[in-house]
């Protein structure tokens, strides 16, 4: 008979309804999985690397996880909580194997890398307009040993307009990173910036060719800035546990799901339409991705 204990997840600082979760959603797999073949999803005993079996219970979305050999609750649980939380993908896998489920940290990062544009395309449909008082700033990311730039815009309430990660910090990156924010949400109000040059003379030239209006407002103000510093440290505290991040392509997948994570703690998606009441962060993303 296999003993499990929770003791150690207090080693990661998880809340006691993280560790409900872990224990509703193990719950609920080892009651689907019996009398399943094996190699279905609900065969967790084995290694992430053996087995290609296809999971016969009813995918969430239109087959997103189809061929995977670990069941999709699993999955999502995996991702949204190494994007969340302040949990490396070792700390994942012990608390997984505290369950009776064996994986390897290197599957936790691949599920990451394959999922979030995915997971990104389904909540986007529902998402919440933002402010038209943008708060934008660059911050520093270390990839393989190398500073890179991390661009990002918030408006006056702190809600996350867009990011950018940029090897570079020049006139071009930051024409390419409003370019592309107002693209997505229509141009501002007004923007307020640091006393970086390049930023300024980046929208002088976006508002010259008619990419932005000419009625959009610019102004400098580290007072007002504070909103997205203090943002920046949200992002920075989720990366410290992974131990550095070694490409940048990954790197750039990797804050792209934490920034949905942030959007999805600031509640910038109407659910009701979905969940019609308020949901669990579990229920809530099986919502998203079955629409």
């Amino acid at each position: 008979m296999l003993v499990t204990s929770i003791d150690p997840l207090a080693a990661y600082k998880v809340s006691d309804d993280l560790i409900l979760e872990l224990m509703s959603v193990t719950a609920s797999v080892e009651d689907d999985s019996e009398g399943a073949s094996v190699g279905s999803g609900g065969n967790l005993k084995g290694s992430a690397s053996d087995g290609n079996g296809w999971d016969d219970r009813t995918d969430l979305g239109t087959g997103l996880f189809r061929g995977r050999h670990f069941d999709q609750e699993i999955i999502i649980l995996c991702i949204r909580w190494y994007l969340t939380y302040k949990l490396s993908s070792r700390d994942l896998v012990q608390m997984m194997a505290e369950r009776g489920i064996t994986l390897a940290h290197t599957t936790i990062l691949r599920w990451v890398q394959r999922y979030v544009p995915d997971f990104e395309k389904r909540w986007i449909q529902d998402a919440r307009a933002v402010g038209d008082s943008w708060r934008v700033d660059e911050t520093y990311i270390k990839v393989k040993g190398q500073w890179v730039y991390l661009y990002r815009a918030v408006d006056k309430q702190g809600r996350t307009v867009d990011f950018l990660l940029s090897k570079r910090r020049d006139v071009v990156t930051a024409k390419r990173f409003f370019s592309n924010a107002a693209k997505q949400h229509g141009a501002p109000r007004v923007i307020t910036l640091d006393g970086y040059a390049a930023s300024h003379r980046a929208v002088a030239k976006l508002k010259e060719v008619g990419t932005l209006p000419g009625r959009v407002r610019i102004r400098s103000s580290k007072y007002l800035n504070n909103v997205v510093e203090q943002d920046h440290r949200r992002i920075k505290q989720r990366l410290r546990p992974m131990l550095g991040l070694k490409r940048f392509e990954t790197a750039a997948v990797t804050i792209w799901g934490i920034e949905l994570a942030e959007k999805i703690e600031k509640q910038q998606f109407n659910l009701k339409p979905l969940t019609g009441k308020a949901a669990t962060a579990r229920e809530s993303w099986a919502a998203v991705l079955a629409a």
